[in-house]
């Protein structure tokens, strides 16, 4: 059937139909049809929407993100099929079903993922059968080769190339951004790329933005490595493993973070910029991805297995996680933060430790620290301020300002004290509860939003002391943070009532 092209600035790789002509093509609203250009010779496959009033009969509606492939004009004339199914939809039908994927299906499902040929409800379908139904190793195996094959890959000359990556779901854990110009100062490599938040409050992207641009290709990428040591970018712009970042896309309204996939997704990156040597941290405990040892053993077996497997030296660290690392949740406030430890603040404890405990098993790993001597090392590069040189460097090379101190990093203007109803020790932080709040305060968007924890497990409080502060950009979103942090009670302070049963009344 002959139609009129009209375009149109929609983010979305389909077409839309008159209701008559889809009717006359055979199609309904999540059918395919074929379109060509006979003048160019260019013809592209797209999914159907249909209206009965956005275009006229006679006419087909192509989106933007289409016509960068079909490259037609407005008012070009283009011949409209109905067209078949792809292949991997039977594939994902299968694993809805139980089954498993071939090494096969999954680089079908991965191909047509990249090339945008299954649309947002079929993705969806996709993580969403892998989620309930699980990925074998074998299937992560082929998940993650098909991954790495579908995009850009980064060779390096020198050798060793270091990376870490923390599975996430403790709030606060920026260590990654003392973690790497630790190990930059030691003369190692490490190409860190990094995801925006899944289910947290503030991905390590969303971090480094604060400091500087974070998207690059990936050729940039390994230039600006091999001449400070290090970089810390959105993995999302570089074309590593880019199957990864849309699947995320449609992870995120469900905040889930699928094990076989997260498993694929982690290494991925990993296998593609030539690492050899990658820590992987595993934060254990309540409220975290990871709720008990066991488990947490169980998963670090999987990742050193699928490093086996791809010929990477992979060594896990099972870290507490029952409280936030630090003392902030949030974008500026992470920030400022880390920037504070690496000029020399001693405190927070915690992401002090936890930062020197992962890069001292990387500086050990990569032969540059005896066997238990690792953590020392890390910790005079950090104590000397060649850590601290090394961010500059890293900040500067990125397009950063390198002078930027964690003074000049500031919160939102809106801000409120939650402060304790009586006194008493605070006796648990619930890490789910606390990124609930920065979430909704603005976080990781709007980089000023976020919490500061003023007492951690274990104070000792009076009432009407600070417990946490809330920040945000804008004031409506901390009003209604405010009122959810009424119900959801983040915070708990022995003898609190945290809910009130009512008799039942009898009329």
């Amino acid at each position: 059937m002959k139609l009129t092209v009209k375009l149109l600035d929609i983010a979305n790789r389909g077409v839309l139909l008159h209701s008559n002509d889809a009717q006359f093509i055979r199609v309904r609203d999540g059918d395919r049809v074929q379109i060509a250009d006979e003048e160019t010779g260019r013809s592209v496959q797209a999914h159907v929407d249909t209206t009965g009033s956005l275009v006229e009969p006679g006419v087909i509606g192509v989106y933007r993100p289409l016509n960068d492939a079909l490259g037609a004009d407005e008012g070009t004339p283009v011949e409209v099929r109905s067209a078949e199914r792809p292949p991997s939809l039977s594939h994902i039908k299968k694993k809805m079903d139980g089954g498993r994927f071939t090494k096969e299906e999954t680089l079908d499902i991965v191909k047509d993922i990249i090339s945008e040929n299954l649309s947002p409800g079929e993705i969806t379908a996709y993580v969403i059968a892998s989620y309930i139904n699980g990925l074998d190793m074998d299937e992560v195996e082929h998940l993650t080769r098909a991954t790495v094959e579908t995009g850009e890959r980064i060779q390096f000359t020198r050798h060793p190339v270091v990376d870490k990556h923390s599975i996430g779901g403790v709030p606060g854990n920026k260590i990654t951004l003392l973690v790497v110009p630790i190990i930059a100062a030691s003369g190692l490599r490490i190409p860190k790329t990094s995801s925006r938040a899944i289910t947290g409050a503030g991905g390590t992207a969303d971090l480094m933005e604060v400091l500087a641009p974070v998207s690059f290709p990936a050729s940039e990428v390994q230039k600006m490595t091999e001449k400070v040591g290090g970089v810390i970018v959105w993995g999302g712009a570089t074309n590593i493993a880019p199957a990864d970042d849309k699947i995320i896309t449609y992870e995120y309204p469900f905040r889930i973070d699928a094990r076989g996939q997260m498993l694929a997704s982690v290494m991925a990156k990993k296998f593609a910029v030539g690492a050899d040597i990658v820590v992987i941290d595993i934060p254990v405990g309540r409220n975290t991805k990871i709720e008990d040892v066991q488990e947490g053993r169980k998963l670090a077996r999987e990742f050193i297995e699928l490093g086996e497997r791809l010929g990477m030296r992979v060594e896990c660290a099972l870290s507490y996680g029952e409280s936030l690392v630090g003392r902030t949740i949030g974008p500026n406030l992470e920030v400022r933060e880390a920037l504070s430890v690496l000029e020399g603040a001693t405190e927070p404890n915690s992401l002090i430790q936890k930062s020197l405990s992962i890069s001292g098993i990387a500086l050990e790993m990569a032969g540059k620290a005896a066997y238990g001597q690792g953590f020392d090392m890390a910790a005079e590069l950090l104590r000397s301020g060649k850590a601290l040189e090394k961010m500059r460097q890293i900040i500067e090379i990125q397009g950063g300002d390198p002078m930027v101190k964690a003074e000049d990093i500031v919160p939102g203007e809106y801000c409120f004290d939650v402060r304790a109803p009586h006194d008493g020790y605070v006796i648990e932080l619930n890490n789910r509860a606390l990124v609930t709040l920065a979430r909704l305060a603005g976080s990781p968007y709007d980089h000023g939003a976020g919490l500061d924890i003023h007492a951690k497990k274990g104070t000792r409080v009076k009432k009407g002391d600070p417990i946490f502060t809330i920040y945000a950009d804008r004031e409506w979103r901390l009003e209604r943070t405010i009122e959810a942090g009424r119900t959801l009670m983040p915070v708990l302070i022995e003898g609190m009532v945290f809910e009130r049963v009512p008799a039942e009344r009898w009329m």
